[in-house]
């Protein structure tokens, strides 16, 4: 099989293999506090903090193994961690219906984030087969499978609880994730193109290290992932609160799902065209566009008075936002060389769940201080500071790029006489 229609092939099945995963990751928001009631007589403090802390630390953990696993599939290659990671994610998820106690519960939740860096890993999979020049289409494609995923995840959730019950709930999960993980075992070929003549092979941790700080722009584009998704999750855990604020309790529920998913929506119908377009532009310019359109998308949010106006706002901010992920990691596949470009992935994962971790703290804080609109005017503030901090550094290095090319010309010139 020739390399493009084995890459096609490794693409589909990461597809499917990625969306089972991002549901798995979220499928349990809806019932999450409602299986921690289950195992006793708590008070409602005492469910809603375990909820929190139970939920948080899947990602808690994953910020500290991303990485790890980026760089082990460097080494040693891609395929055998995706499929170490399905059955693990698999295992952990089949064991949470058999739980009794939170605590098992909230350990089997730390052990799932040892393997959440199965999305960054595939990114890399999928990367290092993909030619730069197309790098945005291609993961755009594959990002779509992520927040199909990530949408779906939740409502199957609350559906296989209200139909089987919370424990057969996860059970049929893992089911999925094994078959996810059986897909990548028997389906994916790992390929990579050639590495450049000026990459080596092998990098020590300390050189990647250093190749990020000598790249200013890619060492900004890894801790942009960290605040747009503070950014992102700050209004998550109080939307429903504003929701009620602007519409009153009827149909609460139905409405604060509805404002949540639009972003998703828009998300999924831009994140591929977005990924076209900065291949053909430029991905730090469309970068650079999209982080400053979403502070713009994102202000009138605490200045609306009606429902259907915030509903309209948080679907252009998923369009905004739809692009942000492909485009980094393509911008990533352009600025890292082959042999890296796993544990760069890694990193960017880890700052984008640490991301996850103080969006929600902050936006609380935020509510509780100064009211839930003032979250948009400050989460908006600081997507523009992002977008100008990224515009600032594209500045300089366009005008170091500049200063070099007029050194070696002189010094051609010199040269020549």
């Amino acid at each position: 099989m020739d390399h493009e229609r084995l890459a096609k092939r490794n693409l589909a099945i990461m597809w499917f293999a990625n969306f089972f995963i991002a549901g798995s990751m979220t499928m349990v928001m809806p019932f999450l506090s409602l299986y921690i009631e289950t195992f006793g007589d708590f008070s409602k403090e005492y469910v809603t903090t375990w909820a929190g802390w139970t939920f948080a630390i899947t990602f808690l953990t994953a910020i500290i193994f991303s990485p790890i696993w980026g760089r082990i599939g460097d080494r040693f290659g891609r395929k055998p961690i995706l499929v170490a990671m399905g059955f693990g994610l698999a295992i952990s998820v089949f064991t949470m219906g058999y739980v009794n106690s939170v605590i098992q519960l909230f350990i089997l939740r730390l052990l799932m984030g040892i393997f959440a860096g199965f999305i960054s890993t595939s990114q890399a999979l999928i990367s290092t087969q993909t030619p730069k020049n197309i790098s945005g289409r291609i993961l755009g494609t594959l990002q779509t499978g992520t927040v199909t995923g990530t949408l779906m995840g939740p409502l199957l959730g609350g559906v296989l609880a209200d139909w089987i019950g919370f424990a057969e709930a996860f059970q049929y999960t893992a089911v999925a994730l094994f078959i996810a993980a059986i897909l990548v075992s028997i389906g994916v070929k790992e390929v990579r193109l050639p590495a450049e003549k000026d990459d080596k092979e092998y990098y020590s941790k300390k050189e990647v290290l250093q190749h990020i700080v000598r790249h200013p722009m890619l060492l900004m584009v890894l801790i942009i992932s960290m605040f747009v998704q503070i950014a992102h999750f700050s209004i998550q855990p109080i939307l429903a609160l504003y929701v009620a604020e602007l519409n009153g309790p009827a149909n609460l529920a139905l409405i604060s799902g509805i404002a949540f998913s639009i972003t998703g929506l828009g998300n999924l119908l831009m994140t591929r065209r977005w990924g076209i377009i900065a291949d053909k532009v430029g991905y730090d310019k469309i970068l650079i566009l999209l982080v400053i359109l979403a502070a713009i998308v994102y202000f009138p949010g605490g200045m609306v008075t009606e429902v259907w106006q915030l509903v309209i706002l948080r679907f252009l901010l998923g369009v905004t936002l739809g692009g942000i992920i492909p485009i980094r990691m393509a911008y990533i596949r352009q600025s890292a060389p082959i042999a890296i470009q796993g544990e760069v992935l890694g990193y960017n994962t880890s700052l984008r769940f640490l991301g996850n971790v103080i969006g929600p703290v902050m936006g609380g804080i935020v509510a509780g201080y100064y009211g839930i609109g003032s979250v948009f005017y400050v989460t908006s503030a600081l997507l523009l500071a992002s977008g100008i901090a990224l515009l600032i550094t594209k500045w300089k290095e366009s005008e170091s790029t500049e200063a070099d090319k007029t050194v070696l010309s002189k010094g051609s010139a010199n040269t020549s006489n």
